[in-house]
């Protein structure tokens, strides 16, 4: 299911993942997350719900009741509060193995845009907690809509500036347009970054905007990021899952990442 790769001139192939060898993925590329992560979202990321087969990561979300190892009686925090897991999904994330600064980052995927669903492939910044560090969402999904979305600090704890882009699918007139495979891209240099589907530009941002206002004109848009594919469920944006049968797959065909010979 591999797709040439660009011959633009300038671009070269610095890292990939074809997914091609069945069974885990390869873990010298990718760790997990573990547990409940953000966002109160309903899933518990545990490794065993990503593998690899016939050419695409497959990223499963899956009804599976077990005890929550985290629970506390009496707790008010939402990651603790609860006496079962309920859902399962997975998270992979390429930090303290694989970190870019600038390039084209591609992924070509498949997403189910049904309810509550809220599948992602997006960026994080090494250093700074945050949104300090810097957040790009290449692809993310949920109620509807395509997002393609820059975060940075906003000088408040925990509280992000954004520059977001929403595209209800719908604008695509295609109603098969989630049973087909996309090409999700990144476009990233010490100026500007851009995020397309299918060529298509969905969104952009001047780095000269994106200053982190804390007085040391840090820019968490230049710095290394590393890379996160998941499937989460529910939660504060994910939407309602009560009609959404699973098992839910995010399939991959491949990540690629270019860089400017």
């Amino acid at each position: 299911m591999a797709i040439a790769l660009p011959t633009h001139a300038q671009w070269k192939l610095v890292w990939s993942d074809e997914f091609d060898t069945e069974g885990t993925p390869d873990p010298k590329n990718w760790t997990y997350e573990k547990g409940f992560a953000r966002n109160q979202e309903a899933q518990w990321y545990q490794p065993e719900n990503a593998y690899c087969r016939g050419g695409l990561l497959i990223i499963e979300a899956r009804n599976e009741q077990k005890p929550n190892p985290s629970y506390q009686p009496g707790s008010s925090d939402w990651r603790t509060s609860r006496p079962t897991i309920e859902y399962t999904s997975a998270s992979l994330i390429t930090r303290g193995l694989h970190q870019w600064q600038y390039g084209r980052f591609e992924m070509r995927g498949r997403i189910d845009t049904r309810s509550g669903l809220w599948p992602a492939f997006w960026t994080l910044g090494v250093k700074g907690q945050w949104p300090d560090n810097g957040e790009i969402d290449i692809m993310e999904y949920y109620r509807g809509m395509l997002l393609a979305n820059f975060a940075w600090g906003s000088g408040k704890q925990y509280k992000a500036t954004w520059d977001d882009l929403r595209k209800p699918i719908t604008e695509f007139e295609d109603p098969n347009w989630s049973q087909k495979f996309h090409v999700w891209r990144m476009d990233w240099d010490e100026k500007t970054i851009k995020i397309y589907v299918d060529d298509q530009l969905l969104n952009e941002v001047d780095l000269e905007n994106t200053y982190n206002p804390d007085g040391e004109k840090n820019n968490p848009f230049r710095q290394p990021h590393y890379i996160l594919l998941n499937l989460a469920l529910g939660g504060m944006n994910g939407g309602d899952l009560a009609d959404t049968e699973l098992p839910s797959r995010f399939e991959v065909d491949y990540v690629r990442i270019y860089q400017k010979n």
